[in-house]
Order: structure tokens, then sequence, then C-alpha cells
């Protein structure tokens, strides 16, 4: 609250504070992440806030944590930044020559053909300051970026700093380290509550406080919470030698382009963003080799376990008629079968995308600030995880239904009875990816999505009507309509005829009518299942925008 300061051109500013005095959502403030109730951030007489999109080329943020795929190597991260972040006139032999001078500024070229998690603590962060100078910003921001390091890393990152500093850029880090405050120009003292305790040279500071030791201050400020802190720095002689007059201290250019005469640079296109954005999944996937394996394995595994169920029974409709109620004989056989098989896909296919967005929700708000598509980076996900996906699917169908009796022809596509019972398999895994994106876009941690994944599994079990007849319950039957499995389970039993596989035994004369074994009731399943695929698109693209700086929403 009431925060204001200037800071110079090419300097070096560190921002310290006890926890809970507002370092972090300064930060968001003097970045856009969530602008300032009251008040402006001003860069060359420019409203950050009002004209970000110009700005945000110049201006370059490391968060604590790494913004990089750590399954690829530095050069080919570097690479996949630069062709989302540079104008779409920029080209190859640009981006690459960019990419070279970068490394060897920040002296990682010997590092380049490494993957980033051979890399140590100081290295990664190294890389992650190596992708902001891509589109040479000339303001850099820094969240805690010798967290975790040892001493001697955190001087490196430090000196790392204050080169760029003298190289001609502007670099304001928040830090929790108060080693290394020498070497920087101005220090930030931020005071419990969110008020300014001090701005000047970090050498006069603990005179100012009246204390020996940084770690005297801080208990000053834990013991003495309710002191006004921003009154006796204002009252100061240094507040009026370093902060009263801000035009003084970091003065704005004079000559600066009309608003209406700036054009921030133009992007990538979409589809170019697209492309980039699946080429680098797709990347990520194939250089995590165990991830690969299991991609291959569970469907393998889930197809296997339909099999323990005796493989001579058929999936055809019983024979033997119930003398009493004038009904086939239920065929149990195939409507476990079909319940194994249907909750294999779901399982697999909300297992692949339970975690991909809360895993990457770092480097999505940094990539949406350079003007990333949301909706490009939603579809790269949706394209990859949906063609792994549909083939684990198809794996799972071919496992299970090739070596057990069918029957001779289908309602849709005639006698490929074993391509129209895997279409419902592969479209469930897909739908199922798609709810798993939902959950990944909600949850807060990554740990939280193994407890709803497997919520989500339990509940498709339940209502894929292979357990209980669902049609005729009031409320529950329309319920489970919401759910993946009850129409996947739905299209197959419509091949297969389930109304007479699995006949309301209570209640002969009622059939469900989303088992009727007509070409109508499985393309009206399957069209289902790909409505609620787009559904969940949909809320998965409303919930990302909760994960963007506030003035990338307007």
């Amino acid at each position: 609250k009431d925060v204001s300061f200037g800071v110079p051109e090419k300097s070096l500013i560190a921002v310290i504070g006890p926890s809970g005095s507002g370092k972090s959502t300064l930060l968001k403030a003097l970045t856009g992440y969530r602008p300032a109730n009251q008040g402006d951030v001003l860069y060359d007489n420019r409203n950050l806030y009002k004209q970000f999109a110009e700005l945000r080329q110049r201006i370059g943020l490391v968060p604590q944590d790494d913004i990089l795929h750590k399954e690829l190597t530095v050069k080919k991260a570097l690479k996949y930044a630069a062709k989302l972040r540079f104008p779409a006139d920029t080209t190859t032999a640009e981006r690459e020559a960019r990419i070279d001078e970068v490394l060897r500024e920040l002296k990682l070229d010997i590092h380049k053909e490494k993957k980033v998690t051979s890399l140590s603590g100081g290295q990664r962060k190294r890389v992650s300051v190596a992708l902001e100078l891509l589109t040479k910003p000339s303001l850099i921001f820094l969240d805690e970026p010798t967290s975790g390091l040892d001493p001697g890393m955190d001087r490196d990152v430090m000196q790392l700093l204050r080169g760029l500093a003298d190289d001609g850029r502007t670099v304001l880090v928040v830090t929790h380290s108060v080693a290394e405050l020498a070497i920087c120009d101005k220090l930030l003292v931020m005071a419990p509550g969110g008020s300014v305790a001090y701005f000047g040279p970090p050498e006069e500071a603990l005179n100012f406080f009246g204390y020996e030791t940084w770690a005297d201050v801080f208990s000053a400020f834990e013991n003495y919470r309710d002191y006004d802190w921003a009154g006796r720095w204002k009252g100061s002689q240094h507040y009026q030698m370093y902060a009263a007059d801000i035009d003084a201290v970091a003065p704005q250019s004079a000559n600066v382009t009309p608003p209406q005469a700036m054009k921030p640079p133009k992007p990538q296109g979409w589809f170019s963003q697209l492309s980039t954005l699946v080429r680098r999944y797709v990347s990520v996937i194939v250089s995590d080799k165990g991830f690969l394996a299991l991609t291959v394995i569970l469907p393998a595994v889930l197809g296997a376990v339909s099999l323990l169920i005796d493989p001579n029974k058929t999936l055809l409709v019983n024979a033997q008629v119930n003398p009493k109620t004038g009904v086939h004989v239920p065929n149990g056989t195939a409507t476990t079968v079909l319940l194994i098989l249907a909750v294999g896909a779901c399982f697999a296919g909300a297992a692949n995308s339970v975690r991909e967005l809360i895993k990457e929700r770092v480097i999505y708000e940094r990539e949406r600030a350079t003007g990333l598509s949301r909706s490009a980076y939603l579809m790269s996900k949706v394209v990859v995880l949906g063609v792994v996906t549909v083939l684990q699917g198809a794996m799972v169908g071919a496992i299970g239904f090739t070596s057990r009796t069918k029957p001779t022809e289908g309602v849709v596509f005639g006698h490929s009875v074993l391509l129209e019972l895997s279409i419902p398999i592969m479209a469930l895994g897909f739908t199922s990816m798609m709810f798993g994106l939902v959950i990944s876009s909600l949850v807060k941690t990554a740990e939280k999505t193994m407890p709803l994944l497997v919520m989500f599994a339990i509940i498709q079990v339940v209502f894929t009507g292979c357990l209980f007849i669902l049609n005729g319950k009031i409320g529950v039957n329309e319920f489970s309509y919401l759910m993946p499995s009850r129409w996947a389970v739905a299209a197959a039993g419509a091949t297969l005829d389930f109304n007479n596989i699995n006949p309301n035994t209570d209640d002969p004369s009622s059939t469900d009518p989303l088992w009727n074994h007509t070409a109508t009731a499985y393309g009206m399943d399957i069209v289902a299942l790909l409505v609620l695929a787009a559904v969940c698109g949909f809320f998965v693209a409303r919930f990302l925008r909760r994960h963007e700086p506030e003035v990338m929403r307007k």
C-alpha cells in the first residue's frame, strides 16, 4: 500500500522484506499479472496496464519456478520459446543467431545439448534468464532466483544479474537472500503490511534502521509489527534524497511515440503457434521414455484384464429364454467385459491429461503474457493427447474384443463389428481425457489430481449401466447422461443388442432406448460423447483464463 519508487535505467534493484510484506504482490503489480487497485506503473511514460501489448516484449520475467520443459535440451527449449515469442516475420536464421548469442552471453553454450533436468539449480536459473533475454528486454524482473541455491550459486546468480545491468538492462530482483545485496545499486525494503520501509543504496540501509545485521532488522519487523515503518521512512532524509522526486530519480524519456502511433510487434499466427506447441509437446513426450513405456503398457494391461473372463464366452445374446418372463437369460460375460473395457478406457484417458495443465501452469502464465493464444495452447493438448488416447482406446478394444465371438453384423459398419465396438471405447477415452483436462485446470496443486482421478473412475463404474439398470430410475438416469461411460457402453450395447443381452428382468417390457439395436441409437450415443468432450473443452478454456495475467483477460 502506498508504494512509490523510481527505478533508474541500467541498474540492479533488490527487493527484500519479511514474509507477508507483499513482495510477491508488488512483483505481480509491476508486471501486470495482478494490477494494483490504485496507481499506475509507468515505463518510459507509458502505462503498463493500458499499453501492455506494446510493452510486454520489452519486459522479461523469471518466476521462482523454472519456466522450462525439463525433458528438452537447453537449445531445443530456447528454440521453441523463440519460435513462439519472436515476431511472425523473423527468419529461422535470425532466431538461431539470437539463441547462440544468448547462450554465449550467459556461458551456456557448453551446456546447450544437455537436458535441462541434468543441469544444476544455478544453471537452470541461467537457462530461465536466457529464455527471457531472447527478445532483448530492457527491463527484467526475477522472483526469488536464488531460492534453494547454496551460497556459491547464490553469488553466481547475483553476479550474473549485475552483469546484465552493466550491459544496459534494468533488473529488479525479489529475494530472501541478503548476502549479496552490496552489488545492487538500490535496495527496496518492504515492511509488514506491504508498505515501504526503505529505498536507497544498500550500503546505507543498516545504518538507516540502526542495526548491525539484517537478522536484527527482520526481528524488529516481527517484534514491532504495529510500528509506523512507512511514516519513519517518509519523514527521513533518505526519502527526500531517493524517493520524494521520482522524476529526478528515474527520469522518463521525453521523446515518446504517441500511444496511437505505437504498434505491438506482429505475433505468430494461430496456426503457427499451434504447430510449434504441438511439435514441442511431442518432443517432450518422446524425451520422456518412462511416459512412452507407460502409454503402451497401460492399455495393453487394461485390455488383457478383460481376457481373465473366460475367453470362450461370447458377446452374443444368450439363446436361453426364461420361460416365466419370456426374455433372454442375461449374458453376464458380455456385461462384465464391456464394464472392464469401458472403465479401463476412462481411467487411461483421464490419467493421460489430469496433470498436464497443472504441471505447466507457470509456463503457461508466462507464455500467455508474451502473447500466446489460449485456444492454440488448449488445442495443442487436445490434438496430441487425443491422438495418444484414441490409439490407446484402439489397443484396448482390439485386445478385449478380437478373441471373443461377436455378432456377424453391426448396426452401422456391417461386417466390421470389431471397428464398430472399438469406436465407442476410443471416443470414451478421448472424452475422459477432456474430463482430465477439466480437473487439471481446476486444481491448485498436482497432488490433488489423484484423488479426483480415482473419484472420476469410480463414478464412471457406477453409471455405466452394467451394474444395475439405469433406465426408469428418475433422477439417476438423467444424471447418468453427464457420464461418458454411460454413452460409450450404450453405443457398444447398441451393436451387441444389450436390451436382450442384459434385459430388465424386473420389468421385461422396459427397454433402454440408448441400447436399441439400431444405427440411430449408436450414432446418438457417439455424438453425445463428442458433445460432452466439446463442453469440457469450453470449460477448460474458461478455467485457463483464471491463470492468466489480469491484463491479458481484457
